[in-house]
């Protein structure tokens, strides 16, 4: 963690990726984000991935360092406590960070009226308000029609990785940052609306992909591994070591070339087809099947070791295939020996390496990442510091379980 962003606070009311995801990145860089639940948890409280005991590591995961209250806001009393912690005063403070709709009590015309220069972050499904999550984003806008064999025809490869909230979250946090730079200069609040859908027709204009398929009247095949518009693929060493090759600039080819020997061969090819291959990365795609029969036939032909000597030698862009567990054996990439991980106690009682902030700033000093809150374990102080509420009045609260600390919500 940094402390770049020291003295902002951030009120969190959020579930599942994106929003969670913008509030971990702004507490990483050292703002105060304060995560209201309901009582018991929401409805990403219990996500999988779990911890043998049932705690979900998901949740755990993306409420790093957050404090937490716990709120009945089923009631009206609850409701009421949500918007005054949004709305308290202060510099730095009214800012609102949401995926929930954007109609009811938490609506940014309905939490303006309590302070007019609030700034509501609100993470949508689509513009309209219709629910939406990323791995339905993704199935429409055809990312899993490209993805995989071409032998698949029309099924569909839907991806693990939930691509557009993490740019989603990563996009809100620095929306956020622009609309608290603007308030400041201002004076002025706003709502700031990012639905996923609209990150990920952005993200596809931003690629050409909206061009080329308007140009061209025709969608994308399909390509396998091979990397599009490029050399690019995944090859199997003699020791049965698979590795994926890329090679987009002309460094890259000619490093691969002479780390593999086969200088002949490209020559030979290049004569044949009357071009080169050195300095146009799509003609590389273009001929790939016979680049990658020549390069599949010299990786064969050597092991692991030796391959990843020459590679690094000549400059070659290449990686390793691994699992997870092996990438966490084998790479010093997933260990303390990289200044972004430290072990952790989490709440689920199980100590594991724990990633802080994935940028590092020459101009600030790294402290270790903090834990995840336990659900409420920061009510009373939140009422007590943010609220002004006195001890009477927090154990009043508690009474008509209108709030809950950390042992009631356990």
């Amino acid at each position: 963690m940094y402390q770049l962003l020291g003295g902002m606070r951030v009120v969190e009311g959020s579930s599942f990726i994106a929003a969670p995801s913008c509030g971990l990145y702004l507490a990483q860089l050292g703002a105060e984000v304060i995560r209201f639940d309901m009582i018991g948890g929401g409805p990403d409280f219990n996500r999988w991935p779990q911890a043998p005991g049932g705690a979900s590591l998901y949740w755990e995961g993306l409420n790093k360092g957050k404090k937490s209250i716990a709120i009945d806001l089923s009631s009206p009393e609850g409701r009421e406590l949500a918007v005054a912690l949004i709305a308290a005063p202060g510099e730095e403070r009214g800012i609102f960070l949401t995926n929930f709709p954007a109609a009811g009590f938490l609506s940014h015309e309905r939490l303006s009226k309590s302070r007019p220069d609030l700034i509501t972050l609100r993470v949508m499904g689509h513009a309209d308000g219709t629910p939406a999550v990323d791995y339905t984003i993704n199935s429409a806008v055809g990312i899993p029609q490209m993805t995989g064999p071409a032998t698949l025809g029309e099924e569909p490869v839907n991806h693990v990785l939930p691509a557009w909230d993490l740019v989603t979250g990563a996009y809100a946090a620095f929306a956020l940052l622009a609309a608290e730079r603007c308030r400041r200069g201002t004076g002025r609040g706003q709502e700031v609306r990012i639905p996923l859908s609209d990150v990920a027709a952005a993200s596809l204009g931003h690629l050409g992909q909206i061009a080329e398929t308007s140009i061209s009247g025709a969608d994308r095949a399909r390509y396998g591994n091979n990397l599009f518009g490029a050399f690019g693929k995944d090859f199997l060493t003699r020791d049965g070591r698979r590795l994926m090759i890329v090679a987009i600039t002309t460094r890259q080819w000619t490093g691969l070339v002479a780390a593999l020997g086969i200088a002949a061969q490209i020559k030979a090819l290049e004569a044949q087809a009357g071009l080169s291959f050195d300095r146009d990365e799509g003609t590389r795609f273009r001929f790939r099947e016979p680049l990658n029969a020549i390069v599949a036939g010299a990786v064969a032909a050597r092991d692991h070791d030796a391959l990843a000597r020459a590679f690094d030698a000549n400059g070659v862009c290449w990686g390793p295939y691994r699992t997870l567990h092996q990438a966490l054996a084998e790479d010093a990439a997933f260990s303390t020996a990289n200044p972004v991980f430290a072990m952790v106690d989490h709440p689920s009682g199980h100590s594991y390496l724990t990633p802080g902030a994935a940028a590092t700033f020459g101009g600030g000093e790294r402290s270790p990442p903090v834990r995840a809150p336990r659900l409420g374990e920061h009510t009373d102080a939140i009422l007590a510091e943010v609220l002004g509420l006195s001890s009477g009045q927090i154990a009043a609260l508690h009474d008509r379980k209108v709030v809950a600390g950390a042992e009631a919500t356990a």
